[in-house]
């Protein structure tokens, strides 16, 4: 999908902002939705993902939420940081296709760097423990 499209309602992290699809949560409350990557990068990879908004990337969300969002974005990256003490953090965003995105819907990637550690490839097939998930979830949520 290029930068300009129309949203799809049915993608992936709509369907998880409905209930419709199970996740494990970190945060949740009226703005985000804050939870682990089922196919993560690195161990405590989490996901960040704006509500109430039908943006694809950061291109089309509304410029009165984009503070918010960040607040937001950087308190859990500080969780996951106090929580997991990695020796570093990537905070990153995909806008299109080409840049990589592979759900529309505007998310931020939150993945702890472990020296000595390669990351696993964006989008791989790897598939997390649920249970080692959960764990992971409710020591960071403790930290917020």
């Amino acid at each position: 999908m290029s930068l300009s499209g129309t949203y799809d309602d049915n993608n992936l992290f709509a369907k998880i902002l409905r209930g419709e699809v199970p996740a494990v949560k970190v945060y949740e409350d009226d703005t985000v939705m804050a939870f682990m990557d089922i196919f993560p990068q690195a161990r405590g990879h989490v996901l960040v993902v704006p509500k109430g908004v039908r943006a694809r990337n950061l291109l089309e969300l509304p410029e009165s939420k984009v503070g918010q969002l960040m607040w937001h974005v950087q308190r859990i990256t500080k969780a996951v940081v106090k929580t997991l003490k990695p020796d570093g953090v990537t905070v990153t965003q995909f806008n299109g296709e080409d840049a990589g995105q592979t759900i529309f819907h505007l998310h931020f990637h939150i993945i702890p760097r472990y020296a000595g550690v390669r990351l696993a490839g964006h989008g791989h097939s790897n598939r997390a423990d649920i249970p080692e998930l959960e764990k992971i979830a409710k020591e960071i949520a403790a930290a917020l």
